[in-house]
């Protein structure tokens, strides 16, 4: 293939990566979207491997990898659970960092890469050598330890060590006193040593930075990170002079930073101060009390077969669906439900906070596989207000993000955090195991109000009871 026909092929792929993220931005359009992306990826590789830089005796090689590599992610793809799917992306992320800290290394051995190159161009092909390998280093830790977090092998509290932030101030220090040392480096070998002394340090940063984030957190921790794979994936373009890895590499980092943004607001908090960590625990804590709104009286369990009679009648339900329905694999039964209740006529919709569930997008990417129609799953903005016109609101394993502290309780972790107010209709329904704590760590005095119920057991077991009820 020669020089033009791939650099066309790069703005082929540019565009269909640009009409990809403007699919995925609603759900309607989100399939074309990722259609855009894989004809545009495809299109990428191809005129990446049969470009003009890649030689024949290297072709072997680069077809061997893409087919294991291939191999991995469909055999991923096939046994990766849905509730799996936010420790999956984090562990992608990881690969992405992985990726531009050992192209990274690659380049700076590679003579060739540098050939010709001296004084100001010289030291800016070094920069973008030693700020791609860190980015891609804090990357690839901080993702390891997210995914640990995601899965459960790492517990959700934030480590919070002593002086922590002098600690993060001293680690940026010595990243910048060794740049300074790698530039002035006459050689290879003289370069690695601050080069490997920053590529620990930033690994270091990376642990310490996502383990100090609580659990709470974990939502814009997956998008923090996959802007930090992109601005990676930018860095690995300058390295190697390849114009579309930067593009991608910015849509991807920028538009990440964008959903970082959105994830915050949705949670009233500012993005330095999720980054300084200490926000939410391991969860599954007992209640306890706290703050100037105390939990009072007792919890109003009740049947599924009350659960359904209040279903059959009622004319507007609203379902709220958390993290606890992807653990209990419930969302095809929460479809049952749905298509039955609207088969009698009754108005169904589901409301979704933007960092319900361990990522962007989590309880949408579950109704869809469940085939919930888009045109009854609605943001949190758009339901607010219609709650005290709704006759029962169920809630399916969510905590943190229907709890009325966040309004009430000024003292509160939560306090400012928009949430969706289900305990406004006339009966709301709390689906839960227990009487723990949400993923935050947080009382919810939710459970205790006269209007609400609450529905202890697995939420696939009990829906299963509920749709029985409501067939018999």
């Amino acid at each position: 293939m020669s020089g033009n026909l791939a650099t066309v092929s790069y703005i082929g792929a540019t565009i269909l990566f640009i009409l990809c993220l403007g699919g995925l931005s609603n759900q309607e359009t989100a399939r074309r979207g990722n259609l855009y992306g894989m004809i545009g990826m495809a299109i990428a590789v191809l005129a990446t491997v049969f470009g003009p830089q890649v030689t024949a005796a290297g072709l072997p090689w680069i077809i061997a990898a893409m087919v294991v590599g291939s191999g991995i992610g469909i055999y991923a793809a096939r046994v990766v659970q849905m509730t799996q799917m936010p420790e999956l992306v984090a562990l992608m992320h990881s690969m992405v960092g992985l990726a531009a800290m050992l192209v990274g290394y690659a380049t700076y051995i590679d003579p060739s890469a540098s050939a010709g190159l001296a004084g100001a161009e010289k030291a800016i092909h070094e920069m973008e050598m030693y700020v791609g390998i860190l980015i891609g280093a804090i990357t690839f830790s901080g993702s390891v330890i997210a995914f640990g977090k995601l899965s459960g092998k790492i517990g959700g509290k934030p480590l919070l060590l002593p002086g922590r932030h002098w600690l993060n101030l001293a680690g940026l220090l010595l990243v910048i006193y060794f740049g300074r040392e790698f530039l002035h480096a006459t050689t290879v070998a003289e370069g690695m040593t601050p080069m490997i002394v920053m590529t620990i340090v930033s690994l270091l940063f990376g642990i310490h930075m996502v383990m100090a984030i609580g659990g709470a957190d974990m939502p814009v921790v997956v998008s923090m990170l996959n802007s930090y794979s992109g601005w990676a994936a930018a860095a690995t373009g300058f390295m190697l002079s390849n114009d579309l890895l930067i593009v991608t590499g910015a849509l991807v980092g920028s538009s990440g930073a964008i959903l970082s943004y959105i994830m915050c607001s949705a949670m009233n908090r500012h993005f330095i101060s999720v980054i300084a960590g200490g926000f939410g625990t391991d969860g599954g804590a007992p209640m306890s009390a706290g703050g100037n709104v105390q939990p009072a009286g007792e919890v109003s369990p009740i049947l599924a077969a009350e659960t359904a009679e209040l279903l059959r009648e009622a004319k507007n339900v609203i379902i709220v669906p958390g993290y606890g329905m992807a653990v209990a694999q419930a969302q095809h039964t929460v479809y049952e439900i749905t298509q039955f209740l609207r088969e009698k006529g009754i108005n169904v919709r589901f409301g979704i906070h933007p960092v319900a569930g361990r990522m962007p997008g989590h309880m949408n990417v579950l109704l869809a596989e469940a085939k919930v129609p888009y045109d009854v799953v609605f943001e949190m903005d758009e339901l607010n207000d219609d709650f005290p016109q709704t006759d029962v609101t169920m809630v399916i394993g969510a905590n943190d993000i229907v709890n009325p502290a966040a309004q009430d309780d000024p003292s509160s972790p939560i306090a400012g955090m928009p949430v969706l107010e289900v305990w406004k209709a006339k009966t709301s329904i709390v689906m839960k195991r227990s009487m723990a704590s949400g993923y935050a760590g947080v009382d919810n005095p939710l459970f205790y109000k006269e209007n609400n119920r609450m529905l202890f057991g697995d939420a696939k077991k009990m829906l299963d009871e509920v749709l029985l009820a409501l067939k018999s």
